[in-house]
């Protein structure tokens, strides 16, 4: 791997991380188009450079971050409950992640399922659409319960799907249990943070050293950084087009990136 071809992933990465498109499939698709073949050091590199989607965000809700830190340490309760929530969202993922990377790894990183689930994902997105939108008001992030944000993190494990989005799914969740648009896209980026991070940790665990020897440090460096300023950037403009405009232009997006990529497979 190039330092070019290194910074077109950490773009793709950090432009695509937070929105409800699925950065792993479109990671997944670039990759081939980049001419990187399927592997474990392929594959930990996508899951690698989150790590600069995961700054990006800490940066943007820093003053939340630090409520929660504050909460951590005794000295805020609604920080405290946050946090819990957060984490609690985490466990069903983290459990089923554990249970089921490998078969997921076999089976699910392909260009066939990332455009099944990129079309399924549209579809859904559409049929929600006025749903979405009546959904602007409602409970703020102050009054979500742990018991709410088990089913967040349930929903969050639809997403083990490559092409599905993370992001998607768990802003759905969040508005299933009454969150304002608002608050389920700020808990579905924080809930990202802690995912995020695990799963970083995991594929640098697995596969760092194959990392390493495939692509070199520069690589990886480079899509970091990518990946950390277009995610910051992309993050800013997906919150305010969200509370303008709602979800469809995405399930457009999947729509397009799904034809490209049976195009492409053809």
């Amino acid at each position: 791997m190039d330092l070019l071809q290194a910074l077109v992933l950490g773009l793709v990465e950090g432009i695509t991380e937070y929105l409800p498109v699925s950065s792993t499939g479109h990671l997944l698709i670039a990759q081939r188009l980049l001419g990187i073949g399927a592997s474990d050091a392929a594959n930990g590199y996508a899951i690698a450079i989150q790590a600069g989607a995961i700054v990006a965000v800490l940066g943007t809700y820093r003053q939340r971050v630090g409520v929660m830190l504050q909460g951590v340490v005794g000295r805020n309760s609604t920080g405290l409950q946050l946090a819990i929530c957060i984490i609690v969202a985490f466990i069903p993922a983290a459990i089923l992640g554990v249970l089921f990377d490998a078969r997921i790894e076999q089976y699910l990183f392909g260009v066939k399922p990332v455009i099944a689930a990129w079309i399924a994902g549209g579809v859904l997105i559409l049929a929600l659409s006025r749903w979405v939108q009546s959904r602007r008001e409602g409970r703020d992030l102050t009054q979500l319960t742990w018991q709410a944000a088990v089913l967040i993190g349930l929903a969050q494990c639809i997403a083990m799907w490559p092409g599905t989005s993370r992001s998607l799914v768990t802003i759905l969740g969040g508005l299933a249990v009454g969150l304002s648009l608002a608050a389920a896209v700020e808990f579905a980026f924080l809930l990202g943070v802690l995912t995020l991070t695990a799963a970083t940790a995991y594929a640098i665990i697995k596969s760092g050293d194959s990392m390493i020897a495939a692509f070199g440090w520069p690589a990886l460096l480079t899509g970091f950084l990518a990946a950390w300023i277009s995610a910051a950037l992309a993050v800013k403009w997906m919150v305010a087009w969200l509370n303008r405009h709602g979800l469809t232009l995405f399930a457009w997006w999947r729509f397009a990136s799904a034809a490209l990529a049976a195009w492409l497979l053809l």
